[in-house]
Formats: C-alpha cells, structure tokens, sequence
C-alpha cells in the first residue's frame, strides 16, 4: 500500500485529483467507482474545476457508485443519487445514462443486489474511491463483514449513523439501512484511492495500513490489494509511525 501523507484537507482533495485526472486522460473510458460523504466532496470540487479550467473529458466515462441508503427515491436531497449528480456529475460533461448507483426503493431488494453485481462484472472500475469509517467500514461494510462478500443490504452501526448525521437535520432522519458493493466488489477494482482526514480517523487508518487483516476492521482487506493508495491527512496519519510524503 502507498501512503501518502498530505498538510490537510484541501491538499489531500488536490492530491487525490491528479490522480483520478491522470486516470480519464490516460484511458477517456474509464470505469470510475465513486463514493459519498463529505471526504470526497474536495476531490470532486476539484475535478469540476478541472473540467472547466483543463477540459478533461468525461464524455465517455462510466461510473459505478459504492452504496445508496435503503427507502431514499434518487430524488430524494439525502439520497446519494441526488448527491452525486450535484456535487459532481452536474459540473461535468458525462452522460448521466453511463452513471450507476443501486435503487435505493427497489421493491426486491435480493434481486437489486444481484442485478448490481452483474452490473459490476460488466464494469470492471479502473480506479475505486474510497473513504473509511471511524470503525473502519469502507462502502457501508461494518465491522464482521465477510472479506467475501459482494452487493448487499446492510444494517448500519450505531456508530456509522452518529458520522451521518451530519448530512441531516436530525440524527433521527438518517436511514437505518443501506445497499452497498461488498468488500469482493471493491477489491475487483483495477486501482484503489482511499482518502481520510481529521484525527477522529487516526485509528481506523492506523488499522487500515498496519493492523490486523481481520473482517473485525474491513479497510484492514485493502492490505491485500495489489495497487492500494492512501490519501491521508496529519490529523487521520497521526498513529503512523512512518510517514510517506
């Protein structure tokens, strides 16, 4: 796993841009798998700007996002469908058609995951964005999940919820349940970009890079990954003893 090491949030968001950008130029079909949150929200301002300043071209790009809550319509202003296509996609020139995200109200929701699943053998992502959990869930992976496990639908941690929260106006809005690309899925990924920041996820990146490779710490699977890249601010490298800038 490369660690890099980055001043703070803005420099790691930049940092994660050249690498994503790097990826659309070199291969203008990319297969990106994305996420959500507020991590990515630097790289994706980013990648906008780039667009605009740069002209790199989305136009034949395809994505593949990691998770979508369970019960949210895309519509929705807390639904990562919605999240995506406004903090992102709507800044870009990519066509809407070649984005993917599970169906967060599908009726049959062991039919929803398969179709994912056939979705993402289709796909193969280039690159796969990640961010991680204070727990260390990566994607909507919580603690225990099987390293062999591929798109289902997940209860959330406690813990989880409490990081979410943030995203709506009271912690008794976020939904309890999500659809998520399993750890197999994010590990079929050509690349991995996993980003942290702030000292609240010290110890997960501590697990991430040195810990234990145990379902008890999902990112603890990305040790595993023959071309994994941690993006980690001062705050979220702080327990790492060696430091790679």
């Amino acid at each position: 796993m490369k660690v890099i090491v980055a001043k703070d949030y803005e420099d790691m968001s930049a940092r994660a841009c050249e690498i994503m950008v790097k990826s659309v130029k070199e291969n203008p079909r990319a297969v990106l798998g994305l996420a959500t949150g507020s991590t990515p929200l630097g790289l994706y301002r980013n990648m906008i700007r780039d667009h605009q300043e740069k002209g790199t071209d989305y136009s034949r790009v395809k994505t593949a996002n990691l998770d979508e809550y369970a019960g949210l319509d895309k519509e929705h202003e807390q639904s990562y469908a919605y999240f995506m296509k406004h903090n992102l996609f709507d800044g870009l020139n990519i066509d809407l058609a070649n984005t993917n995200i599970e169906n967060g109200t599908a009726a049959d929701a062991a039919a929803e995951c398969a179709r994912y699943n056939a979705l993402l053998e289709e796909l193969p992502r280039d690159i796969q964005v990640l961010g991680i959990g204070s727990n260390g869930h990566i994607a909507f992976n919580e603690p225990n999940t099987p390293f062999g496990s591929e798109t289902h639908v997940v209860d959330l941690a406690e813990s989880t919820i409490r990081d979410n929260a943030r995203m709506f106006s009271d912690i008794a809005e976020v939904p309890r349940r999500a659809f998520t690309m399993g750890l197999k899925n994010i590990m079929n990924a050509k690349k991995i970009l996993i980003l942290a920041n702030g000292a609240n996820k010290a110890q997960a990146v501590y697990g991430l890079v040195k810990g234990e490779v145990t379902e008890r710490v999902p990112a603890s699977v990305l040790q595993l990954h023959p071309d994994c890249t941690l993006i980690a601010d001062e705050g979220a490298a702080s327990l790492l003893t060696e430091q790679t800038k």
